[in-house]
């Protein structure tokens, strides 16, 4: 694919635009800027506000401790054009015209940063009291709800649902939270790992309601369908989110089976000069072998660089830059930061330090000797350590590692 979609000129393009103000678009054009891309960068979103940060809606934001999380940019300084509040609609390679709702924009080189957007409850739309946690609208139309501590129920068990039940449950609600799953995240950790995170919920004075099914949502209750009825002065789904990307339908930019945009390993999409990065894009990683569809925030704030890079960088000669990062995230839930860095799938040795039932404890993957993924619940030390050590590929002693006295960088062969 890369082949394909190397760019038709060796010149530094003179107009890019980026389409999507979340953290992957403003990281791009600030990356360009310093990458010293001296050409006209405009930068598309489709909300009005001042572009933001979106892991404190569902904490402070959430809770009135701050009325929002803006972005720290001088836009102006680095003369980045804001066109905020206009939606893309469509997109015309031929033509190099990124339709939006204000017309059609021309670009010499495209950025494509819509992220994702949040999937909805079927038969809950319209439904009074229903809300999504995905933007700063969604977060201020929740405070209020609680403020005046209604009784919430969250529909999911995943991190966003988690960090939602924390925020509800400090601001006093009674908090009841259903899973149709047999555990909490279960499409995110194999079922031993989540099995100890299932208490978290009761610790922290949450209903925890597994293998529960929705029937439907009427104004003030959730029906599930045992037949159990569950008052609810408000309802918070948070069953997942899906790639934004419905409107490059007929553009030519392949999708793959999770609607996502097939990237290559240089952030190229499949039509000339138009890039992909964040949630809306996929990867081949060499590391792990696999394309990676990645829906955290360090995805949307290191892959930037690279397509920065390979823009700012096209004129000078040098072979385009490899996009195949150790991903990684973190949640806050029910007292506990949880970090998470790479890939397990692949892994074939699963190895704890620590006891899971107290409040400090970590799990490594290994594929062979080598380090592939670690899950660190209260131990930072261990994620910040196991991090560097699946980046580096350094062999690991599996005795050594299972000592949660010893340093992770301590445990090697």
């Amino acid at each position: 694919m890369s082949e394909q979609t190397q760019e038709a000129g060796s010149a530094e393009p003179r107009r890019v635009v980026v389409a999507g103000a979340g953290m992957a678009g403003v990281q791009t054009a600030v990356a360009l800027r310093e990458q010293g891309f001296t050409g006209s960068v405009l930068l598309v979103g489709a909300e009005p506000h001042q572009p933001y940060d979106r892991p404190p809606l569902s904490k402070a934001v959430l809770l009135g401790k701050s009325e929002g999380s803006a972005f720290d940019v001088d836009f102006e300084a680095l003369g980045i054009e804001l066109r905020l509040g206009c939606e893309v609609t469509g997109l015309r390679p031929g033509d190099r015209e990124l339709d939006t709702e204000s017309g059609p924009v021309p670009y010499d080189v495209l950025v494509v940063a819509t992220g994702a957007e949040p999937i909805r409850l079927p038969g809950a739309e319209g439904v009074p009291g229903v809300h999504l946690l995905r933007t700063l609208d969604d977060a201020e139309r929740l405070r209020p709800v609680l403020a005046r501590q209604h009784d919430i129920v969250v529909v999911g068990a995943g991190w966003i649902g988690a960090e939602f039940a924390t925020a509800a449950r400090e601001a006093g609600c009674a908090v009841t939270v259903v899973e149709a799953a047999e555990r909490p995240l279960a499409g995110a950790l194999p079922a031993e790992v989540a099995a100890p995170m299932a208490g978290w919920y009761a610790d922290a004075g949450a209903v925890l309601r597994t293998q529960a099914r929705v029937e439907r949502v009427e104004p003030g209750a959730v029906l599930l369908d045992d037949g159990t009825r569950l008052p609810a002065g408000a309802v918070v789904v948070g069953i997942g989110a899906r790639p934004a990307t419905a409107w490059l339908s007929g553009s030519g930019i392949e999708l793959g089976e999770h609607g996502e945009i097939v990237a290559d390993e240089h952030l190229h999409t499949t039509v000339p000069d138009v890039y992909a990065v964040g949630d809306c894009a996929s990867f081949p990683s060499g590391r792990y072998g696999e394309r990676l569809l990645v829906h955290h925030w360090d995805n949307a704030l290191q892959g930037p660089r690279t397509v920065a890079l390979n823009i700012a960088g096209r004129a000078s000669g040098e072979p385009p830059a490899v996009y195949d990062p150790v991903p990684y995230f973190w949640s806050e839930q029910f007292g506990r930061f949880v970090q998470y860095a790479g890939h397990h799938a692949a892994a074939d040795t699963t190895l704890w330090r620590g006891d899971p039932a107290g409040p400090a404890w970590s799990v490594c993957w290994l594929r062979g000797d080598r380090l592939v993924a670690l899950l660190a619940v209260g131990r930072p030390r261990d994620l910040a350590q196991g991090r560097r050590l699946i980046e580096s590929g350094t062999p690991m002693n599996p005795t050594l590692l299972a000592d949660p006295a010893r340093p992770l960088k301590a445990a090697t062969a």
